[in-house]
Order: structure tokens, then C-alpha cells, then sequence
């Protein structure tokens, strides 16, 4: 199986969250990788982290967010990072993350978080205008899809059942 290592970085350049995951397929919405539960994953120079369950990651083509499909017994069932665009490498896929998430509870609820990350970042690392109005749009419109429209409904469970 093809392995990817997904590497997240902050707007300095500074490393994020990191891990390898499993190449899953490509369908209209992007490319699909997994970790299977027990992966390792780390933040930055962190210590590295075991993940609880499994999951199936979304990385689309041309747009300004991932999205992580979490198994139960995960809480949070659906996890956007607004990003920059992904940058696909043959075995690297990068970005930079852009501070907002928007999260979806397995209990149906949702928030959008770290928008007070998302506005000090903006005067801490000079973000230009283009990728704050492209970032704030993302969010926005995740706001709404993660609870009326696809990937988000069903489409990502055939790529959870095969990492599982």
C-alpha cells in the first residue's frame, strides 16, 4: 500500500501536525488517506501520539480545507482545518493551516473554533488580504456543508470501512 506523510505548517513555516497515512483512492471531492487506530501522529517537535480510533482524511483539489472522518469512539466525527490549497507531492502532501476549524460532534452538534487563533495570526505573520477573504469563505461555507452536503453526510464512510 502506498504510503503519503501529510505534513501541516503553520503560516512561518513552522512544523504542525505530521504523520504518515495510507493512499485510499481519489473520487470528485479529492485524494483519500487513512491511519487505522493506533497510528502515530505528532505536533510539531511534541512527543508523538497514538490515535484512539481510526481515520479518513480528506485532501481536496484546489480548495481551502482537509477534513478528517474520525471512527467512534471519537467524539468529534468530523474535523476541517481551513488550509491553504495542498500542495501534492508523490509521497508528501503539505499545506498551511490556517488556524479556523470547523468541528461536527457525533451527537449531531457543530462550532467553528480557534477564530480568535485565526485573527491574532493575521498581525502576528502579516497574512495578506487574498488568503484571509479565501480562508474566512472556506470556513463559511464548511459551516453549512458539514451538516447538508457531501463528502460529509456518507461519502467518506467507504474510505473509513477500508482503513478500519
Amino acid at each position: 500500500m502506498r504510503k503519503v506523510r501529510v505534513v501541516y505548517r503553520k503560516y512561518d513555516g513552522k512544523l504542525h501536525w505530521h504523520q504518515w497515512m495510507t493512499f485510499l483512492g481519489e473520487d470528485q471531492y479529492g485524494v483519500w488517506l487513512g491511519a487505522p487506530a493506533g497510528a502515530i501522529a505528532q505536533r510539531g517537535e511534541e512527543p508523538e501520539i497514538a490515535m484512539s480510533a481510526a481515520v479518513a482524511q480528506l485532501f481536496p483539489r484546489d480548495k481551502w480545507f482537509t477534513a478528517s472522518f474520525n471512527d467512534a469512539p471519537q467524539k468529534t466525527e468530523i474535523y476541517c482545518d481551513v488550509t491553504t490549497p495542498v500542495t501534492f507531492g508523490e509521497d508528501e502532501f503539505t499545506m498551511i493551516d490556517l488556524d479556523l476549524d470547523v468541528v461536527k460532534r457525533r451527537d449531531g452538534s457543530f462550532y467553528v473554533d480557534d477564530e480568535d487563533e485565526f485573527a491574532e495570526h493575521q498581525v502576528k505573520y502579516d497574512y495578506p488580504a487574498d488568503v484571509i477573504r479565501a480562508a474566512q469563505a472556506s470556513c463559511d461555507w464548511l459551516a453549512s456543508a458539514v451538516l447538508t452536503e457531501e463528502p460529509f453526510l456518507t461519502a467518506y464512510k467507504t474510505y473509513l470501512d477500508r482503513i478500519r
